[in-house]
């Protein structure tokens, strides 16, 4: 049927809740299975996409043809090892999740490019080497290169479940309704709680007043009316916490979050569908596993209040706590977020810091999102060119020409100055940063060396993409040639939700006893990006959007057969 609205309602075979990329999928793959489609949002139709247009595109891939044409050595087998040993499951409820880790893998290992292929996504040739680890063989990190950047970045993923969908729009089967924001999912039926649950038959809603807000910018939340949905499945995509910090606060593991946090996310991923799906009988699991970045920095240009940019470095910058201490091996940059993460926040202190040299900075400085990669994102060759070009690229030089966090120097005591200048607070000692910094030097000149970073930065440079673009030579970071110094204040970054809706591998809402809510489906982040929390405790980046596109293709595909 089409999609209809009356005195009842808005009516539809399957409603979507929430327009990111998991909503999109899930929408696209429910068309195409020939059921009408309803996607509503809360947010305005330039913020259509969510987070994925903000995204640099990185798509983890198992033995892909990149990886080979590299001569990366790569398989199913090693990767799942990883993953578990990465995810360090440990929970009763972990058991579906456990089920998506190797299901995703599967796919990842599988038909995932072959499907994004022959959808028209292309890849940037040069796969990168995201979260190394560095302990031992059945723990965190990625064994081997397995980031791939889709040629367009985030924009150019999402482009054709955008473009299937308006087909679907045309033809009158599929409709966006922006600005209304469901709050409560309507049921039918009897229920017990934690144990079995009504059917799920539609939403009902607020609509919001006309917004005129950019993409990610705040957007008014002055209510003009309500709605009723109804239809034969319903699909949560809403997305994870990561905008609001209270509740990021609340869910913190250990309840000790930093006591100042810079945000990733605009103020609308906010979580609060949450709430409704526990009252309809839905479980919600691993609220606690969350995936914040402790290299945020300040944009100088910013999208929402607060709003940060993550600073996606090569491994050869000190990265030193607040007090200027290194962090313990192997916290190198790239290599443990949330290990780095963790022994930040345990220091008491809200901020770190990268100290490393211009030299540095020209190559080994990316920063994510596809604003600040308008030669990937916009797929122009003769931008991308000048990133070989000396200098730093043009988006990280505005960084360092107009960013709060970037202070530079033409030696340790005067930068440790300025350090302390910028944070209020005589927490860097002058000498004792030119003598951390001068013993590494003495290192380099070795040629050899005890040092594990500068070990781990020769044993990058073995792997074409970084020696190509990414890692530079070890070098003396005193010498004049390779200056200024510079040191870069992060903060922390709040991302992403680990957590979430417990779903099964048809991404079906389960109960608490795992008896599915029939009617209800769940995808991406607000389910944990796949079973409540595909990841455990810790990702091995590049799994996200991956984890997005897996599940809402899941509930896409089950939930336009529970329509029929």
């Amino acid at each position: 049927m089409g999609i209809t609205e009356d005195a009842g309602g808005l009516r539809a075979d399957v409603i979507v809740l929430g327009a990111g990329l998991s909503g999109l999928v899930a929408a696209a793959e429910a068309y195409n299975a020939g059921r009408s489609v309803l996607i509503l949002d809360q947010e305005p139709k330039a913020s259509l996409g969510g987070q994925v247009h903000w995204s640099f595109g990185g798509i983890f891939l198992v033995d892909s043809p990149e990886q080979r044409h590299l001569g990366v050595k790569d398989s199913r087998e090693l990767a799942l090892n990883d993953w578990m040993g990465s995810a360090a499951f440990d929970r009763p409820e972990d058991h579906w999740v456990r089920e998506w880790a190797k299901a995703y893998v599967d796919f990842a290992a599988g038909e995932k490019r072959a499907w994004l292929h022959s959808l028209g996504v292309r890849f940037f040739p040069l796969v990168q080497w995201a979260e190394r680890g560095g302990y031992d063989a059945q723990g965190h990190g990625n064994s081997v290169p397995r980031f791939h950047v889709v040629w367009g970045t985030g924009p150019g993923l999402v482009e054709p479940f955008l473009s299937k969908l308006a087909e679907g729009v045309t033809e009158g089967r599929v409709r966006y309704a922006f600005r209304h924001r469901a709050t409560a999912l309507i049921t039918t039926g009897t229920t017990a709680a934690g144990t079995t649950a009504g059917t799920v038959t539609g939403v009902r809603g607020e609509v919001l007043e006309t917004s005129p807000a950019a993409r990610g910018g705040k957007s008014s939340r002055k209510v003009i009316g309500t709605f009723t949905a109804t239809g034969r499945s319903v699909i949560v995509s809403t997305g994870g916490i990561g905008g609001n910090h209270d509740l990021v606060r609340r869910q913190w593991p250990g309840g000790r979050a930093p006591a100042y946090m810079i945000a990733g996310v605009p103020d609308s991923v906010d979580g609060a569908f949450q709430d409704a799906v526990a009252d309809a009988g839905g479980s919600i699991i691993n609220t606690d596993r969350m995936w914040h970045y402790p290299e945020g920095i300040h944009n100088y240009d910013p999208v929402g209040p607060r709003h940060g940019i993550r600073i996606l470095s090569g491994p050869s910058p000190l990265w030193l706590d607040a007090t200027g201490k290194r962090l313990p091996v192997p916290l190198f940059p790239g290599f443990d977020s949330l290990g780095a993460l963790r022994h930040i926040v345990d220091t008491g202190f809200s901020h770190s810091w990268f100290v490393l040299n211009k030299t540095i900075i020209n190559k080994e400085f990316a920063l994510s999102g596809s604003e600040q990669n308008p030669d990937r994102t916009g797929r122009d060759l003769m931008l991308l060119a000048k990133r070989a070009l000396p200098g730093s690229v043009g988006p990280v030089q505005k960084f360092l020409d107009h960013g709060v966090d970037f202070v530079q120097a033409g030696n340790a005591q005067e930068l440790a100055a300025k350090m302390n200048r910028l944070t209020g607070e005589d927490l860097i000692d002058g000498q004792k940063l030119h003598d951390l910094i001068a013993a590494r030097d003495l290192q380099v000149r070795s040629g050899l060396g005890k040092d594990s970073q500068l070990n781990a930065i020769r044993e990058a440079r073995r792997f074409a993409t970084d020696k190509l673009m990414r890692v530079v030579p070890p070098h003396e970071l005193l010498a004049s040639e390779h200056g200024p110094l510079i040191a870069v204040r992060l903060s922390v970054l709040t991302r992403k939700s680990l957590g979430g809706i417990q779903t099964d591998l048809q991404s079906r809402v389960l109960t608490a006893a795992g008896t599915p809510v029939p009617g209800l489906f769940a995808a991406g982040e607000a389910a944990g990006f796949g079973g409540g929390g595909v990841h455990g405790y810790r990702a091995l980046e590049g799994t996200f959007l991956g984890g997005c596109l897996f599940s809402g293709r899941s509930a896409g595909r089950a939930a336009a057969a529970g329509a029929s």
